[in-house]
């Protein structure tokens, strides 16, 4: 009964808003509840003596004033409801935030990369896709000069912005690459510098760029590869893809070396056959850092050009046909 009580009451008064009532000293509730009661003999039954002085007090003043108490809510009544702080919605649309975890390293400092190792990450992505994107006056042959390149508004991923390095630092990148991918040049008291391969922008000239293979002497020429690519690989040939050459490495990956022009983890090898690839007229170069770069013919190295193909490490032949 009682608890019906409570829920009828809580029908019939709403949350009200702050009038006078509001000045009214709260009631337990249960006594507001019984206060609901029609009459004041059926609920005083229920009460105990040291309860019904209260009650009819509390009868007394509604019969003076008819407008209900108000319920007063504890701070534990309803849950709260947080919105979002500026902080925490500042990089909406832009993907991982300032300070996220995903941009912490275990190595520790910005970024969690070696200052000069993330120069020259980004030296090899402006100098072999963006320089025309980022306005530098590449040559032909792929050079730039140092001094515009450290004029850029660009940040490395050290979080290091490309315009705080110096002309040392840039030969520092150069040095350390185990790959050679740079060259530098001095011109008229100007340091240049270039990707050496890679490339994938229209404006380098192959023959500028690379030295012609004219001539077999038992030269290797071998493109690394992976399994899963063999298949459409012996269906469409060796193509360029996005790049501006189909690169071959002139070594194996023998002793875990660093062969330029290879990824470390291949486990297919392609050969090519240089000696009937020349003789059709497949022009061949060969770049600074050791890299065999051919265009193929329209992007693609036919199959009919390989000369073996063979499984690595194990180094077992894989039949084809071409």
């Amino acid at each position: 009964m009682l608890s019906t009580t409570l829920s009828n009451s809580r029908r019939l008064n709403p949350k009200p808003k702050h009038t006078r009532s509001s000045m009214w000293p709260s009631a337990s509730l249960s006594l507001r509840a019984l206060c609901c009661f029609a009459s004041s003999s059926s609920s005083s039954l229920l009460l105990s003596p040291a309860l019904r002085l209260s009650h009819h007090f509390l009868l007394s003043a509604l019969s003076s004033n008819p407008r209900p108490f108000p319920l007063m809510q504890s701070s534990t009544a309803e849950p709260h409801h947080f919105s979002s702080s500026p902080l925490a919605s500042s990089s909406r649309g832009k993907g991982r935030g300032f300070g996220s975890r995903d941009d912490r390293s275990p190595h520790g400092g910005k970024g969690g990369i070696d200052r000069i190792d993330a120069l020259g990450r980004l030296l090899t992505r402006i100098l072999r896709h963006q320089a025309l994107e980022l306005k530098l006056d590449m040559r032909s042959d792929g050079y730039v000069r140092v001094h515009d390149l450290l004029m850029l508004n660009v940040m490395t991923l050290a979080k290091v912005p490309l315009r705080s390095h110096s002309v040392d630092e840039v030969k520092e990148a150069v040095r350390r690459d185990n790959k050679q991918r740079f060259g530098l040049l001095e011109e008229n008291g100007e340091l240049l510098i270039r990707a050496n391969q890679g490339h994938t922008i229209s404006i380098i000239s192959s023959e500028s760029l690379l030295q012609p293979i004219l001539s077999v002497d038992e030269l290797v020429c071998v493109h690394g590869t992976y399994k899963k690519n063999l298949e459409s690989i012996l269906q469409f040939g060796l193509k360029r893809m996005a790049r501006l050459h189909v690169h071959f490495s002139c070594g194996l990956p023998t002793d875990g070396q660093i062969i330029s022009g290879m990824r470390r983890d291949v486990n297919v090898l392609v050969f090519l056959n240089v000696r009937k690839a020349l003789e059709e007229d497949m022009k061949l170069y060969i770049s600074d850092n050791k890299v065999i770069l051919t265009e193929g013919f329209n992007g693609v190295v036919p199959v009919k050009f390989f000369e073996k193909i063979e499984t690595w490490p194990g180094r077992q032949p894989i039949p084809f046909q071409s």
